[in-house]
């Protein structure tokens, strides 16, 4: 059953990618959404079995890479960190399937678009679900392809071919700095996998490595190069520019991949690798605190001046993913992944919501040109209330998640 997560969103971009036009877009459309509403029926469940249950699962498949003393084995992980992001993932993914289907209607090559946002699910659960370092790199490189695929998914506008190149070469910077701390996780753990890693963290935190005349210890080192990717993936200050031109995809592409799941990729990052980061040096944290705060308030303060509908929500969100690496730098990554949770239904919300005034005002985005909007739309005006609410953290529109985290530390802490 834990296999059938992975493999039902390929089979859906599979039948939407190469079937569509034979068994027709809106046949492809229900196809996929059916689909990921399994999934995340699936998802539920195993939020139930791993994540209340506080147990593990692991499922180990075959051998991927098995040259020499290097070993990665096809295997998946589910521990709770799993099961609370395959929630977050396949439901917001679910309900962009079901709203892209009215958001697209007219839209000629709908088969397409539902098999490229089924291809990024696949790619974002294998992420989430690797046992290892090497199924992570793969997710990581899968959702970038993806991203770039849909942000030009209207290949012939200009902007978007931009965009999408531009999206692609800043995170290349990222994906570059993933890569050289995978292989020095290697070399000094002589593996890629979880357990092995986090296991033997302390017995390394008195190495040393040479580089440019200067002694850096490795664990130092390895978290520097995990930084830096989450910078570029969770477009962090310094890497973040890909993400307010990003919104020259279509509103569901803004909505599933921009704000609730691959952008928290480089959260996810942190907090699964929080055991290398706790045994490496305080300034390393101290640098994580630094990148997520300034990142905040840089991100916050511009978005005050876009006039972009779009670009206004963009920068809301790389604010908020600053607040996510801050509390990781701060060592609370319970509360991280709570803010992680939270921001990806609220925002999604908002982008969906965005979307339905764009066509309700044919296609326009600038806040200037809009107004008196809510006994037109009375609907999007409630459900953009709520969204703003939640965004600005008012009381009881996040206390059923509370119950799940141990939010007290935060309070002790200041």
């Amino acid at each position: 059953m834990y296999l059938l997560v992975i493999f039902l969103p390929l089979l859906s971009a599979i039948i939407c990618c190469f079937f569509s036009r034979w068994i027709g877009f809106l046949r492809a459309w229900q196809m996929s959404t059916t689909l990921l509403g399994i999934t995340f029926f699936i998802c539920v469940v195993i939020f139930y079995e791993i994540g209340l249950s506080s147990t593990i699962c692991t499922i180990e498949i075959g051998n991927w890479f098995n040259v020499g003393f290097f070993q990665s084995p096809w295997a998946f992980l589910f521990d709770s960190l799993t099961a609370s992001m395959l929630i977050v993932v396949t439901s917001v993914s679910f309900l962009v399937h079901m709203y892209s289907g009215s958001y697209m209607e007219f839209d000629p090559h709908l088969g397409r678009f539902m098999g490229y946002l089924s291809l990024f699910t696949f790619f974002m659960l294998i992420l989430v679900t690797g046992d290892n370092f090497m199924q992570l790199f793969l997710g990581w490189e899968g959702v970038g392809l993806s991203s770039y695929l849909l942000i030009n998914f209207w290949f012939t506008r200009i902007q978007a071919n931009k965009a999408a190149i531009k999206a692609m070469m800043v995170n290349r910077l990222g994906d570059i700095s993933l890569t050289l701390g995978i292989a020095l996780i290697y070399i000094y753990f002589k593996s890629v996998r979880y357990a092995v890693v986090f296991a033997s963290v302390k017995q390394h935190e008195n190495l040393y490595f040479y580089l440019f005349g200067y002694d850096i210890l490795v664990l130092d080192l390895i978290c520097i190069f995990l930084l830096i990717a989450a910078v570029g993936k969770s477009a962090q200050l310094g890497l973040h520019t890909w993400l307010p031109d990003a919104m020259e995809g279509p509103t569901p592409v803004s909505a599933l991949i921009h704000a609730a799941t691959m952008v928290t990729a480089g959260v996810f990052l942190l907090v699964r690798c929080s055991p290398i980061y706790e045994h490496a040096s305080n300034e390393i944290r101290l640098l994580v605190v630094i990148v997520g705060a300034l990142t905040a308030f840089f991100a916050a303060t511009t978005g005050l001046m876009q006039h972009d509908l779009k670009k206004v929500i963009a920068y809301s969100t790389c604010s908020q993913l600053g607040y996510m690496v801050f509390a990781c730098g701060l060592s609370f990554y319970p509360v991280g992944m709570f803010h992680l949770i939270n921001h990806a239904f609220f925002k999604a919300l908002l982008f969906l919501s965005a979307g339905s005034v764009i066509h309700s005002l044919s296609d326009e985005q600038d806040i200037r040109y809009m107004g008196g909007l809510s006994r037109l739309i009375p609907f999007t005006y409630v459900f953009i209330m709520i969204g703003s609410l939640s965004l600005m953290g008012f009381p009881f529109f996040n206390r059923i998640l509370l119950k799940r985290f141990d939010i007290r530390i935060v309070f002790q802490y200041f």
